[in-house]
């Protein structure tokens, strides 16, 4: 099969590789869509999981089943499926402990573009099939339903790490299509301000449409001040981070409140330390908690993420500025990622 891969650090290309195998609780699934992440740019580009050779790209997609095994019981070939990002083995003891996405180690329940080829080829491996597939609600469009692999679970999950609660004043960091997620997982948790800081104009009405109250345009002051002024002096209760990079966590500490909490979903592609203000901390005792994790994965998730979608509680649309039709465009999709351009939130390639 074809398949569009990480050839090494600083380079991707087009490659055949072998028809991936169906194990006896898996699926074999052929995408119907798919897209880029941000995370992708990470691994290639800053090589943020270290050296990868011929792995094929993408998390992101929804597909339509070809193939299961044997002890498969809820899934069927023709069956149109979603697919979560992350694919814990659920069996494991990380998933009895709770922490599903850790499962086999530190980050383990992340295979896709991580330690096992992704979704960008004509067929991708699922493992434990009946654990992290959900069947696709009739109807969904197909771009709409990548944004719940990643981006509605990841910001969705900053908001739960940061357990944000009714009335919350809270900060966002960062308004791409995770953060943007973010501030609507926020606003139907009950936050009762919502500030989101970044620089990009065309992210602000989308923010203001999935709930938040105030923008900050960190390139034109810094940011602590203008958030401190907007709450009087006061700070925030939680703070969000779904963007930028290490430095962040120096003004998240500085802003939040005691008894915070900042919940990071970003992924740190470069830098080794990441740097606490000793001061604004407390002196490491100002009850200011700091929990940064990767999105949870699996099938009921899924159902109950999808759910939002489909009744109307959510709608991902504003985000899928850039859309292809083709599976050739995928690289075209990449690069959009990695530029960046001014219009850009998110692209999506449907097949």
């Amino acid at each position: 099969m074809k398949g569009f891969a990480m050839l090494r650090i600083g380079e991707v290309g087009w490659i055949e590789k072998e028809r991936p195998k169906c194990g006896p609780a898996d699926a074999i699934v052929r995408p119907l869509a798919l897209a880029p992440c941000t995370s992708d740019i990470h691994t290639v580009w800053e090589g943020g999981i270290g050296e990868r050779f011929n792995m094929i790209l993408g998390h992101e997609g929804c597909g339509e089943v070809v193939e299961v095994g044997p002890l498969v019981k809820d899934f069927k070939p023709g069956d149109k499926v979603l697919v979560t990002a992350i694919t814990p083995d659920w069996n494991s003891l990380e998933a009895q402990a709770g922490y599903q996405m850790h499962s086999g180690g530190m980050l383990a329940g992340w295979k896709f573009s991580n330690f096992k080829d992704g979704m960008f080829g004509e067929y991708f491996h699922v493992n434990d099939a009946d654990g992290n597939l959900a069947l696709m609600p009739e109807g969904m469009d197909y771009g709409e339903a990548c944004m719940l692999s990643d981006m509605v679970p990841t910001g969705f999950h900053a908001a739960e790490l940061a357990d944000v609660q009714f009335g919350d004043v809270v900060a966002v960091f960062g308004i791409g299509p995770v953060g943007l997620m973010a501030v609507a997982a926020a606003a139907l948790k009950g936050a009762g301000r919502l500030i989101v800081v970044d620089s990009r104009p065309q992210c602000y009405d989308i923010a203001k449409a999935y709930g938040a109250t105030d923008i900050v345009d960190f390139k034109a002051a810094p940011t602590e001040d203008q958030i401190m002024e907007l709450t009087n002096n006061a700070g925030v209760d939680k703070v969000l981070l779904a963007g930028g990079d290490q430095r962040l966590f120096e003004t998240a500490i500085k802003i939040l409140k005691p008894g915070g909490r900042i919940g990071n979903v970003n992924y740190l592609g470069s830098g080794d330390y990441i740097q606490i203000p000793r001061v604004e901390w407390g002196a490491g005792m100002g009850h200011k908690n700091v929990l940064g994790g990767l999105m949870p994965g699996g099938r009921l998730r899924l159902e109950k993420l999808s759910r939002l979608m489909q009744f109307g509680k959510l709608d991902v649309s504003p985000m899928l500025t850039h859309k292809f039709t083709g599976f050739e465009h995928i690289e075209d999709a990449l690069y959009l990622m990695k530029d960046k351009p001014a219009d850009l939130i998110k692209p999506v390639v449907v097949l």
